[in-house]
């Protein structure tokens, strides 16, 4: 694996890792600020939220295995977990920016920065391998 492909992979799941905490244990302080969510929503959302965030963590836990395994020796092993895990990304983030456009949560073009967080690295990844 490329080493620019390798660091896509990095922030790819330090983002992950930083969305599974806000939104699995902070969304009572983050909802606004970050998901542009009303405090009276919350409720209704931290739920959902709790089991998402334990999502993206799972995800981050895929590729932190793809890259202790690719420098492990097990080079098959982690580019697969790798390109598994950064296609799930990106496939992910076009579902995010559909649901953007149908103004499923929110009016519409709301959601591009969530969109790019999460899958543009892994798109780099992709690209780069």
């Amino acid at each position: 694996m490329s080493v620019v492909s390798q660091l896509a992979a990095a922030v790819a799941a330090l983002v992950h890792l930083v969305v599974w905490v806000w939104e699995a244990f902070l969304i009572h302080r983050v909802h606004h600020s970050v998901f542009r969510q009303p405090a009276s929503d919350v409720p209704a959302i931290r739920l959902w939220a709790f089991g998402v965030g334990f999502y993206n963590l799972f995800l981050a836990c895929g590729l932190i295995a793809g890259l202790v395994a690719v420098h492990s020796g097990s080079e098959l092993v982690g580019r697969t977990l790798v390109i598994y895990v950064s296609l799930f990304m990106v496939l992910g983030s076009v579902v995010l920016a559909v649901a953007d456009q149908l103004s499923m949560s929110r009016p519409r073009n709301q959601a591009w920065g969530g969109v790019a967080a999460e899958g543009i690295p892994p798109l780099v990844v992709l690209l780069f391998l």
